[in-house]
């Protein structure tokens, strides 16, 4: 662990003296994005031991799991939290972060998985893909350079999740058998999933410690969400994030051209509810 940990970056590369405040500290748009992106981050250790759990027996995606996919996490949440408290210090990030994890410990449930490992991991395909996406999303839309930074590093370690999981599912869709209308399924009920509750939890708590008075405003609630949803939207990379989607079904090319604009659309539509 120790060399992998030597080989991956830091928070200390992260040099937060050189923030621009005047390129972000004022967006409050980017703020909820970020500060979100940090708790939701910040209890990935709840899905990592539902999928240790799940994963029982197999020591190789377990050893992975434990060692290097939730170190990266909570090291995301990490810096993510500490950005946030450079930027807008007058935010109280840790009871709210509390209060969050409280409500979202209730939609981390191994029940809550996929019906069998090889499609589970198909499913941790669509997340990754959805994260990285996400963190690009963030870089492009933001111009403040720290804020670039740390974004690009996040997409690149999702995108190196991503690569694992794709692994270990081709495993198990062997020793499954697993069809590709089977892994169809998964695949575009977890895409549809990916604006999902836990972003929704995280903008209501943080809403709360920012803005106490409109937090319970149904229709300020409804506009706060759709604003981050348009940032996020008009800063999509479609090929790259089609390309990830699509890998798992292993499509004939002509196939993958042929659905490339409804599922773009698609996704359109998953970033705009």
């Amino acid at each position: 662990m120790a060399g992998y940990e030597a080989a991956h970056w830091t928070i200390d590369d992260l040099d937060f003296s050189r923030i621009e405040l005047d390129r972000i500290r004022d967006d409050d748009t980017l703020f909820y994005l970020a500060c979100s992106a940090s708790f939701i981050e910040s209890g990935s250790d709840l899905y990592t031991h539902n999928l240790v759990d799940f994963f029982a027996g197999d020591e190789e995606v377990t050893a992975w799991l434990r060692d290097h996919w939730e170190h990266e996490e909570l090291q995301h949440g990490r810096a993510l939290r500490a950005y946030v408290n450079h930027v807008w210090p007058e935010f109280d990030w840790e009871p709210a972060f509390r209060n969050f994890l409280t409500e979202y410990a209730t939609y981390c449930k191994v029940d809550l998985l996929a019906p069998t490992r090889g499609l589970e991991m198909s499913a941790r395909c669509v997340v990754e893909t959805g994260t990285a996406t996400y963190y690009r999303a963030l870089a492009k839309a933001a111009s403040e350079p720290v804020f670039v930074d740390l974004c690009t590093r996040i997409a690149t370690d999702e995108v190196n999740h991503y690569k694992h999981f794709y692994k270990f599912f081709r495993r198990y869709r062997g020793e499954e058998r697993l069809g590709r209308l089977r892994v169809l399924g998964t695949v575009a009920r977890r895409t549809w999933e990916l604006k999902s509750e836990d972003a929704d939890c995280a903008l209501r708590h943080i809403a709360r410690g920012r803005h106490p008075a409109q937090a319970d405003d149904r229709a300020w609630q409804r506009g706060l969400s759709s604003r981050v949803n348009r940032t996020v939207s008009r800063n999509l990379n479609p090929g790259m994030t089609l390309k990830m989607l699509m890998r798992p079904l292993e499509l004939p090319a002509p196939v993958q051209t042929a659905l490339q604009v409804p599922i773009e659309l698609f996704m359109q539509r998953v970033f705009l509810r």
